[in-house]
Protein backbone atom coordinates (compact mmCIF):
# COMPACT_ATOMS: atom_id res chain seq x y z
CA UNK A 1 0.00 0.00 0.00
CA UNK A 2 1.25 3.71 -1.05
CA UNK A 3 2.83 5.17 2.34
CA UNK A 4 3.27 2.26 4.12
CA UNK A 5 6.86 1.27 5.13
CA UNK A 6 8.06 -2.12 5.73
CA UNK A 7 11.86 -0.81 6.77
CA UNK A 8 13.04 -2.10 10.29
CA UNK A 9 15.93 -1.39 12.38
CA UNK A 10 18.17 -4.47 12.42
CA UNK A 11 19.13 -3.67 16.04
CA UNK A 12 15.96 -2.38 17.39
CA UNK A 13 14.70 -6.34 18.84
CA UNK A 14 11.50 -7.25 17.40
CA UNK A 15 8.58 -7.12 19.90
CA UNK A 16 8.38 -11.46 20.09
CA UNK A 17 11.82 -11.60 20.63
CA UNK A 18 11.45 -9.15 23.82
CA UNK A 19 8.39 -10.98 24.88
CA UNK A 20 10.71 -14.68 24.45
CA UNK A 21 13.61 -12.88 25.68
CA UNK A 22 11.19 -11.26 28.95
CA UNK A 23 10.14 -14.81 29.29
CA UNK A 24 13.48 -16.71 29.69
CA UNK A 25 14.60 -13.92 31.98
CA UNK A 26 11.80 -14.86 33.90
CA UNK A 27 12.35 -17.85 34.31
CA UNK A 28 15.68 -18.25 34.87
CA UNK A 29 15.15 -15.36 37.82
CA UNK A 30 12.49 -18.22 39.10
CA UNK A 31 14.60 -21.61 38.92
CA UNK A 32 17.46 -19.55 40.47
CA UNK A 33 15.19 -18.27 43.08
CA UNK A 34 13.82 -21.78 44.20
CA UNK A 35 16.52 -22.92 46.31
CA UNK A 36 16.57 -19.78 48.14
CA UNK A 37 12.69 -19.97 49.04
CA UNK A 38 13.17 -23.55 50.15
CA UNK A 39 16.09 -22.54 52.62
CA UNK A 40 13.93 -20.12 53.76
CA UNK A 41 10.87 -22.43 54.26
CA UNK A 42 13.39 -24.77 56.00
CA UNK A 43 13.87 -22.46 58.57
CA UNK A 44 10.37 -22.58 59.78
CA UNK A 45 10.14 -25.93 59.71
CA UNK A 46 10.20 -28.48 62.95
CA UNK A 47 13.62 -31.08 62.17
CA UNK A 48 10.76 -33.75 61.61
CA UNK A 49 9.23 -32.08 58.95
CA UNK A 50 12.19 -30.94 57.05
CA UNK A 51 13.60 -34.58 56.60
CA UNK A 52 9.87 -35.59 56.03
CA UNK A 53 9.57 -37.52 52.57
CA UNK A 54 8.07 -36.40 50.41
CA UNK A 55 9.02 -33.03 51.45
CA UNK A 56 6.42 -31.41 52.60
CA UNK A 57 5.26 -28.07 51.09
CA UNK A 58 2.35 -27.43 53.71
CA UNK A 59 3.39 -27.29 57.54
CA UNK A 60 2.91 -25.60 60.25
CA UNK A 61 5.36 -23.01 61.02
CA UNK A 62 7.89 -22.93 63.86
CA UNK A 63 10.23 -20.83 65.34
CA UNK A 64 12.44 -23.77 66.31
CA UNK A 65 15.22 -23.64 63.86
CA UNK A 66 15.45 -20.27 65.14
CA UNK A 67 16.16 -21.35 68.83
CA UNK A 68 18.01 -23.75 67.90
CA UNK A 69 20.17 -21.48 65.99
CA UNK A 70 20.79 -19.26 68.93
CA UNK A 71 20.46 -21.11 72.11
CA UNK A 72 22.19 -24.16 73.09
CA UNK A 73 20.47 -27.26 74.82
CA UNK A 74 20.90 -30.29 76.94
CA UNK A 75 18.52 -33.08 77.43
CA UNK A 76 17.15 -33.64 80.52
CA UNK A 77 14.92 -36.12 82.59
CA UNK A 78 11.08 -35.73 82.51
CA UNK A 79 11.12 -35.53 86.25
CA UNK A 80 13.79 -32.53 86.32
CA UNK A 81 11.61 -30.41 84.06
CA UNK A 82 8.79 -30.93 86.02
CA UNK A 83 10.61 -29.44 89.18
CA UNK A 84 11.79 -26.63 87.07
CA UNK A 85 9.89 -22.90 87.31
CA UNK A 86 7.39 -21.73 84.18
CA UNK A 87 9.24 -21.35 80.68
CA UNK A 88 10.70 -17.77 80.35
CA UNK A 89 10.03 -17.39 77.05
CA UNK A 90 9.37 -19.24 73.48
CA UNK A 91 12.44 -21.36 72.83
CA UNK A 92 12.44 -22.09 76.70
CA UNK A 93 8.87 -23.76 75.87
CA UNK A 94 9.81 -25.59 72.59
CA UNK A 95 13.02 -27.25 74.80
CA UNK A 96 10.81 -28.74 76.97
CA UNK A 97 8.51 -30.06 74.79
CA UNK A 98 11.61 -32.13 73.27
CA UNK A 99 12.79 -32.37 77.47
CA UNK A 100 15.36 -30.07 76.98
CA UNK A 101 16.30 -27.60 78.35
CA UNK A 102 17.95 -24.25 76.96
CA UNK A 103 21.91 -24.04 79.10
CA UNK A 104 22.62 -20.45 77.46
CA UNK A 105 23.14 -18.61 74.11
CA UNK A 106 25.00 -20.41 71.42
CA UNK A 107 28.39 -19.35 69.13
CA UNK A 108 26.18 -18.15 66.32
CA UNK A 109 26.45 -14.71 66.73
CA UNK A 110 29.43 -13.85 68.25
CA UNK A 111 30.61 -15.79 64.62
CA UNK A 112 28.37 -13.46 62.88
CA UNK A 113 29.77 -10.27 64.12
CA UNK A 114 32.95 -11.96 62.88
CA UNK A 115 31.86 -12.19 59.62
CA UNK A 116 30.88 -8.84 59.30
CA UNK A 117 34.17 -7.23 60.67
CA UNK A 118 36.12 -9.11 58.59
CA UNK A 119 34.35 -8.92 55.56
CA UNK A 120 33.31 -5.46 55.65
CA UNK A 121 36.97 -4.12 56.74
CA UNK A 122 38.99 -6.21 54.24
CA UNK A 123 36.43 -4.99 51.34
CA UNK A 124 37.08 -1.07 52.30
CA UNK A 125 40.47 -2.00 52.50
CA UNK A 126 40.68 -3.51 48.97
CA UNK A 127 38.79 -1.14 47.46
CA UNK A 128 40.82 1.57 48.76
CA UNK A 129 44.43 -0.12 48.35
CA UNK A 130 42.97 -0.90 44.71
CA UNK A 131 41.34 2.90 43.83
CA UNK A 132 44.99 4.04 44.15
CA UNK A 133 46.96 1.45 42.31
CA UNK A 134 44.55 1.25 39.39
CA UNK A 135 44.77 5.01 39.42
CA UNK A 136 48.57 4.90 39.30
CA UNK A 137 48.85 2.29 36.25
CA UNK A 138 46.12 4.48 34.32
CA UNK A 139 47.56 7.70 34.56
CA UNK A 140 51.15 7.04 34.98
CA UNK A 141 53.89 5.48 33.18
CA UNK A 142 55.04 2.90 35.41
CA UNK A 143 58.07 0.58 34.16
CA UNK A 144 56.74 -2.46 33.48
CA UNK A 145 53.15 -2.18 34.41
CA UNK A 146 52.10 -4.79 31.94
CA UNK A 147 54.19 -7.36 33.91
CA UNK A 148 53.15 -5.73 37.26
CA UNK A 149 49.87 -5.73 36.35
CA UNK A 150 50.25 -9.82 34.76
CA UNK A 151 51.68 -10.73 37.92
CA UNK A 152 48.83 -9.25 40.21
CA UNK A 153 46.12 -10.99 38.41
CA UNK A 154 48.26 -13.85 38.96
CA UNK A 155 47.73 -14.17 42.42
CA UNK A 156 44.01 -14.70 41.88
CA UNK A 157 45.41 -18.23 39.51
CA UNK A 158 46.09 -20.27 42.27
CA UNK A 159 43.58 -22.15 44.28
CA UNK A 160 43.06 -21.36 48.05
CA UNK A 161 44.41 -25.03 49.06
CA UNK A 162 48.05 -24.50 47.41
CA UNK A 163 49.07 -22.02 49.48
CA UNK A 164 46.92 -22.59 52.29
CA UNK A 165 50.05 -24.97 53.96
CA UNK A 166 52.26 -22.26 53.29
CA UNK A 167 49.91 -19.03 55.15
CA UNK A 168 48.74 -21.45 57.90
CA UNK A 169 52.73 -21.67 58.86
CA UNK A 170 53.77 -18.14 58.18
CA UNK A 171 50.57 -16.87 60.60
CA UNK A 172 51.15 -19.51 63.20
CA UNK A 173 54.97 -18.23 63.52
CA UNK A 174 53.57 -14.46 63.62
CA UNK A 175 51.27 -15.22 65.97
CA UNK A 176 47.75 -13.96 63.10
CA UNK A 177 46.45 -17.50 63.72
CA UNK A 178 42.57 -17.41 64.89
CA UNK A 179 42.87 -13.41 64.75
CA UNK A 180 40.99 -11.01 62.91
CA UNK A 181 43.37 -9.17 61.95
CA UNK A 182 45.12 -11.75 60.01
CA UNK A 183 42.19 -12.77 57.97
CA UNK A 184 41.31 -9.31 57.09
CA UNK A 185 45.17 -8.86 55.97
CA UNK A 186 44.69 -12.41 54.00
CA UNK A 187 41.00 -11.21 52.66
CA UNK A 188 43.02 -7.60 51.70
CA UNK A 189 45.72 -9.38 50.15
CA UNK A 190 43.48 -11.39 48.05
CA UNK A 191 40.93 -9.08 46.97
CA UNK A 192 43.23 -6.08 45.95
CA UNK A 193 44.31 -7.95 42.38
CA UNK A 194 40.83 -7.70 41.40
CA UNK A 195 40.10 -4.09 42.53
CA UNK A 196 43.08 -3.12 40.62
CA UNK A 197 42.05 -5.05 37.41
CA UNK A 198 38.81 -3.74 37.87
CA UNK A 199 38.75 -0.67 38.40
CA UNK A 200 42.27 0.49 35.85
CA UNK A 201 39.17 -0.09 33.19
CA UNK A 202 37.05 1.94 35.04
CA UNK A 203 39.27 4.98 35.68
CA UNK A 204 40.75 4.66 32.16
CA UNK A 205 37.18 5.22 30.52
CA UNK A 206 37.49 8.28 32.87
CA UNK A 207 38.93 11.40 29.91
CA UNK A 208 42.45 13.15 31.16
CA UNK A 209 41.22 16.40 30.14
CA UNK A 210 38.65 16.54 32.97
CA UNK A 211 41.81 16.13 35.73
CA UNK A 212 43.99 18.96 33.27
CA UNK A 213 41.60 21.23 33.66
CA UNK A 214 40.89 20.74 37.19
CA UNK A 215 44.62 21.51 38.03
CA UNK A 216 44.85 24.34 35.32
CA UNK A 217 42.18 25.83 38.17
CA UNK A 218 44.73 25.67 40.63
CA UNK A 219 44.02 22.28 42.24
CA UNK A 220 46.67 19.88 42.95
CA UNK A 221 46.95 16.69 41.66
CA UNK A 222 45.42 14.80 44.76
CA UNK A 223 42.60 16.97 44.90
CA UNK A 224 41.77 16.46 41.13
CA UNK A 225 42.10 12.73 41.95
CA UNK A 226 39.44 13.16 44.74
CA UNK A 227 37.10 15.77 43.45
CA UNK A 228 37.32 14.77 39.85
CA UNK A 229 38.39 11.21 39.68
CA UNK A 230 36.42 9.53 42.42
CA UNK A 231 32.86 10.50 41.26
CA UNK A 232 33.05 9.71 38.05
CA UNK A 233 34.39 6.03 39.42
CA UNK A 234 32.06 5.32 41.55
CA UNK A 235 29.98 3.43 39.82
CA UNK A 236 33.09 1.35 39.04
CA UNK A 237 33.79 1.71 42.59
CA UNK A 238 30.34 0.04 43.96
CA UNK A 239 30.42 -2.57 41.48
CA UNK A 240 34.22 -3.77 42.50
CA UNK A 241 33.34 -3.39 46.34
CA UNK A 242 30.54 -5.82 45.49
CA UNK A 243 32.56 -8.52 44.12
CA UNK A 244 34.97 -8.28 47.03
CA UNK A 245 32.90 -8.43 49.41
CA UNK A 246 31.04 -11.63 48.00
CA UNK A 247 34.24 -13.65 47.83
CA UNK A 248 35.32 -12.13 51.94
CA UNK A 249 31.70 -13.14 52.91
CA UNK A 250 31.46 -16.36 51.76
CA UNK A 251 35.17 -17.42 51.82
CA UNK A 252 35.53 -21.06 53.40
CA UNK A 253 39.08 -22.79 52.77
CA UNK A 254 41.05 -19.98 54.40
CA UNK A 255 38.36 -19.94 57.41
CA UNK A 256 38.51 -23.26 58.41
CA UNK A 257 41.89 -23.49 58.47
CA UNK A 258 43.41 -20.09 60.25
CA UNK A 259 40.57 -19.80 62.71
CA UNK A 260 38.89 -22.05 65.18
CA UNK A 261 37.39 -19.92 68.04
CA UNK A 262 38.09 -16.17 68.78
CA UNK A 263 37.73 -15.56 65.07
CA UNK A 264 36.01 -17.86 63.35
CA UNK A 265 33.72 -16.58 60.53
CA UNK A 266 29.90 -18.17 59.99
CA UNK A 267 30.98 -20.19 57.01
CA UNK A 268 33.06 -22.67 58.70
CA UNK A 269 30.44 -22.73 61.65
CA UNK A 270 27.53 -23.20 59.91
CA UNK A 271 28.13 -27.12 58.99
CA UNK A 272 28.68 -27.90 62.52
CA UNK A 273 25.58 -26.97 63.92
CA UNK A 274 24.63 -30.49 65.49
CA UNK A 275 21.17 -31.17 67.07
CA UNK A 276 20.02 -33.77 68.74
CA UNK A 277 20.15 -37.19 66.91
CA UNK A 278 21.90 -35.67 63.60
CA UNK A 279 21.99 -32.39 61.59
CA UNK A 280 19.89 -29.86 62.87
CA UNK A 281 18.50 -28.65 59.64
CA UNK A 282 15.82 -26.09 60.50
CA UNK A 283 18.60 -24.21 62.53
CA UNK A 284 21.14 -24.93 59.24
CA UNK A 285 18.53 -23.53 57.20
CA UNK A 286 18.06 -20.27 59.68
CA UNK A 287 21.60 -19.72 60.07
CA UNK A 288 21.88 -19.69 56.00
CA UNK A 289 18.81 -17.44 55.52
CA UNK A 290 20.58 -14.82 58.28
CA UNK A 291 23.87 -15.02 56.43
CA UNK A 292 22.34 -13.96 53.09
CA UNK A 293 20.87 -10.83 54.47
CA UNK A 294 23.61 -8.50 54.66
CA UNK A 295 25.06 -9.25 51.38
CA UNK A 296 21.58 -9.37 49.67
CA UNK A 297 21.00 -5.74 51.48
CA UNK A 298 24.75 -4.40 50.64
CA UNK A 299 23.92 -5.45 46.59
CA UNK A 300 19.97 -3.76 47.01
CA UNK A 301 21.45 -0.97 47.82
CA UNK A 302 24.04 -0.34 45.29
CA UNK A 303 22.29 -2.24 42.44
CA UNK A 304 21.92 0.44 40.05
CA UNK A 305 25.77 1.25 40.62
CA UNK A 306 26.33 -2.35 39.98
CA UNK A 307 24.47 -2.38 36.67
CA UNK A 308 26.12 1.50 35.15
CA UNK A 309 29.72 -0.32 36.42
CA UNK A 310 28.90 -3.25 34.51
CA UNK A 311 28.42 -1.80 31.87
CA UNK A 312 30.54 0.99 31.92
CA UNK A 313 32.74 1.96 28.75
CA UNK A 314 30.74 -0.91 26.44
CA UNK A 315 29.86 2.27 23.89
CA UNK A 316 32.32 4.73 23.55
CA UNK A 317 31.80 7.71 21.67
Amino acid sequence: MPGLSTAHSVVEPSALSKRIAQGIVILYALLTMIPLAWILLTGFKTPPDSISYPPKLVFQPSLEGYCNLFTTRSRQTPEYIAGLPPAEGMCDEIARSRNMVVAGPSKFVPRFVNSLVIAFTSTLLAVGLGTLAAYGFSRFRVPLADDLLFFILSTRMMPPIAVAIPIYLMYRELGLSDTKLGMILLYTAVNVSLAVWLLKGFIDEIPREYEEAAMIDGYTRLQAFRKVVLPQAATGIAATAIFCLIFAWNEYAFAVLLTSGEAQTTPPFIPFIIGEGGQDWPAVAAATTLFVIPIFVFTILLRKHLLRGITFGAVRK
